[in-house]
């Protein structure tokens, strides 16, 4: 069995620790060389960021999110010990973790550091597909001449990168298709890396809850488990028809990946229509500031997808679901695209104040429409308004100076009311 060590890239037969280094950060798989689709997830990104640029912050517990919006956008790992997660409110958060560290976002950090691993990714593959500004897909396939190196090797000098030059870590998820390696990549965080084989796919899904599943929130799952379905063994003794006769389109799709089928392709050139984010509450709320935190954390999604897509939207949506399921959507057309978090925040805002009814709500989204790519936004996103003008402007300035002195140039605070 081939293995692999992730220190020093050394090859060698079996498991174990490695015989030049004696690291026992190893992978050992019967199909560690044949495996070409990667998902590369950077580990509690935002979190991360803040504790390279402010050592004091390394062995402390981080939240960033705070103020007005009182949503947390991203836990370190430390935090996350205390029960604190994405989306959490924060007083909650709080709550749980008394002692942490309290921090307003920084996008133009995060932003700069994405270029950067980006552009490391840039030099193993151009079938590279961002998800967000810090996890995207990659097909290594017919890269081993080119690199003299197999992909798994690649990703392991990829990662080791990230962390030397850029202060950041990540974890790979390596298999056949892209499902299973996104389902891969959350398997042993951080600084992780899972491979799931073809051979034994069926037999590794068999037994893992279906709340694993990309797509399948809270709801989905209460669904599925009304049928008695709650792991992929239950799920692959499903007819296909029943389950499309119950969930409808995505009911094929739940049958296709119980059995760990995906023929979706890494796409780097895939047309995006509209990029978007939702999320389901276990419990509704009509609660407005809960709420505005919400839209404050989906807009700022839908700009980190944007911008590691390199897209702008002219159309900003908003989206709730009542208590009892019927759909609200508002819409607002801008005079110029943008991707920019603010900007989309504050219109999905407006949107939201004009919906008359004051729910109880049980999901929420914010996305934008009308793409085009991102050049198209140029010096008309400053001209809206004078405080516009003087973020894009810091924005871009920023940017140059870390392009050409390093991110840790400057490190920017921005308040985000």
């Amino acid at each position: 069995m081939p293995a692999l060590c992730r220190d020093c890239e050394n090859w060698f037969e079996f498991g174990g620790r490695c015989p030049r280094c004696r690291s026992p950060r190893t992978l050992a798989h019967a199909e560690l060389n044949s495996l070409s689709i990667a998902h590369m997830d950077c580990d509690a990104f935002y979190a991360s960021v803040e504790k390279r640029d402010n050592p004091d912050l390394r062995d402390k517990p981080v939240i960033v999110g705070g103020g007005k919006r009182g949503v947390v956008s991203t836990a370190c790992y430390i935090a996350r010990i205390y029960g604190v997660r994405s989306a959490m409110p924060m007083f909650m958060a709080r709550k749980l973790c008394p002692n942490a560290i309290i921090v307003k976002p920084r996008m133009d950090a995060y932003v700069e550091a994405s270029r950067q691993i980006r552009s490391m990714m840039d030099e193993l593959t151009p079938a590279i597909e961002p998800l967000s500004l810090d996890e995207a897909f990659l097909d290594l396939t017919g890269t081993e001449q080119l690199h003299e190196a197999p992909p798994a090797q690649l990703l392991v000098r990829l990662v080791n990168r990230m962390e030397r030059e850029v202060g950041l870590t990540g974890s790979i998820g390596l298999s056949h298709n892209k499902f299973l390696a996104k389902l891969a990549s959350d398997l042993d965080k951080p600084k992780g890396f899972s491979v799931i084989g073809l051979a034994e796919t069926e037999s590794f899904l068999a037994n893992k809850p279906v709340s694993m599943i990309w797509g399948v929130g809270a709801v989905t799952r209460k669904k599925l488990e009304q049928v008695g379905i709650r792991t992929f063994g239950d799920l692959r003794n499903r007819e296909k028809s029943e389950l499309m006769s119950r969930f409808g389109e995505s009911g094929g799709r739940l049958w296709h990946l119980a059995r760990g089928r995906d023929k979706r392709r890494v796409s780097p050139d895939t047309i995006v229509k509209s990029i978007s984010n939702e999320t389901t509450f276990l419990e509704d709320t009509a609660d407005p500031d809960v709420l505005d935190g919400h839209i404050w954390r989906l807009s700022e999604k839908v700009s980190d997808r944007a911008k590691a897509k390199n897209r702008a939207g002219r159309i900003i949506v908003l989206k709730v679901k009542r208590a009892n399921h019927a759909i609200i959507t508002r819409r607002t057309s801008l005079a110029h695209p943008t991707q920019m978090a603010d900007r989309i925040y504050r219109h999905a805002k407006v949107l939201f104040s004009n919906v008359q009814d004051r729910g109880p709500f049980r999901l929420i989204g914010v996305g934008i429409s009308g793409i085009s790519d991102s050049s198209s936004c140029g010096d008309q996103e400053g001209l809206i308004d004078s405080g516009s003008r003087r973020r894009l402007g810091s924005e871009r300035t920023t940017d140059e100076i870390r392009a050409r002195f390093g991110p840790n140039s400057i490190i920017k605070g921005r308040s985000l009311r």
